[in-house]
């Protein structure tokens, strides 16, 4: 009977630690400065960042690197200005991370719209309406 309550209290000690190893979105470290043009965003990826315009929704890959300079570039993800010229506003557009490592919500704070956001190498990479 010791024997099936030590087994019973090893395996519940163990749930704790699968349930870490379950993927979580990056903590954001977002500014509350809601006047602000350009934010970054951080992904799963320690050295992947997205660029935001938080105005017109247009995105960039940003990489960093300890490697060297061929490892850092910046890389369009969507030149699509999301609004016109009159419309835009700063901190009109918002990035959500989601559990995948490659997908964020672009979302329109102020009409709701959404668009899917796959960063990654270039043929990867899309930006698609979610209707």
């Amino acid at each position: 009977m010791k024997t099936f309550y030590l087994n019973l209290i090893l395996a519940l000690m163990t749930i704790p630690t699968f349930a870490q190893n379950t993927l979580q979105p990056p903590i954001q470290n977002i500014s509350t400065d809601s006047s602000v043009v350009y934010r970054l965003f951080a992904t799963q990826n320690m050295y992947t960042f997205i660029k935001l315009n938080t105005r017109n929704g247009q995105m960039w890959q940003v990489q960093w690197s300890t490697k060297g300079s061929q490892y850092r570039f910046e890389t369009t993800l969507s030149d699509i200005s999301r609004v016109s010229k009159d419309e835009e506003k700063n901190g009109r557009f918002f990035l959500y991370p989601t559990k995948n490592i490659y997908n964020f919500i672009l979302l329109d704070q102020i009409d709701g719209r959404m668009w899917q956001v796959q960063w990654g190498e270039e043929e990867e990479r899309m930006v698609i309406p979610i209707h």
